[in-house]
């Protein structure tokens, strides 16, 4: 592997996310995107470096979709996000992650699709780095955390 791996960096913790990390799991690490600002985006990666879903191995496929689910329960009951888009894909520089994409009213501009994601994703990314924003989305990754704690 040439390079670092920048799921293995977030995992690992030797780079921080914003809002931090959001739930951990002996396999897999949730925590916000760092790419786009979008509050309750959630990135969950196995903490073990590999790409294709049918290189998990039992345990980890036993874990993720529980995972997946209870993130999804907490984005809908803590954030009221009531669709979220899904996206996993094998040829990428870094190692096995879903991206749990909530759909919010600001992006109907960009169609409902799957090919709306990205533009809006982009706007976000250009759009939405205010401190106001990036407090959103810490208060969203804050509020997601505290509900998989239980606290």
């Amino acid at each position: 592997m040439g390079g670092l791996c920048l799921s293995c960096e977030l995992t690992s913790g030797r780079q921080p996310t914003p809002g931090g990390t959001i739930f951990e799991t002996e396999y897999f690490h949730a925590h916000q995107d760092v790419a786009y600002p979008v509050p309750g985006q959630v990135i969950v990666a196995a903490k073990r470096h590999f790409t294709l879903l049918s290189d998990m191995i039992f345990d980890e496929t036993s874990e993720f979709l529980p995972l997946v689910q209870k993130l999804r329960r907490q984005q809908q009951e803590q954030l009221g996000i009531e669709h979220v888009y899904y996206f996993y894909n094998e040829d990428t520089s870094h190692h096995f992650h879903l991206w749990m994409v909530p759909r919010y009213r600001w992006m109907a501009k960009f169609g409902k699709s799957i090919e709306a994601v990205r533009p809006a994703l982009l706007y976000a990314q250009t759009n939405m780095n205010s401190e106001a924003e990036l407090a959103a989305v810490a208060a969203a990754s804050d509020k997601l955390r505290c509900a998989m704690q239980g606290v």
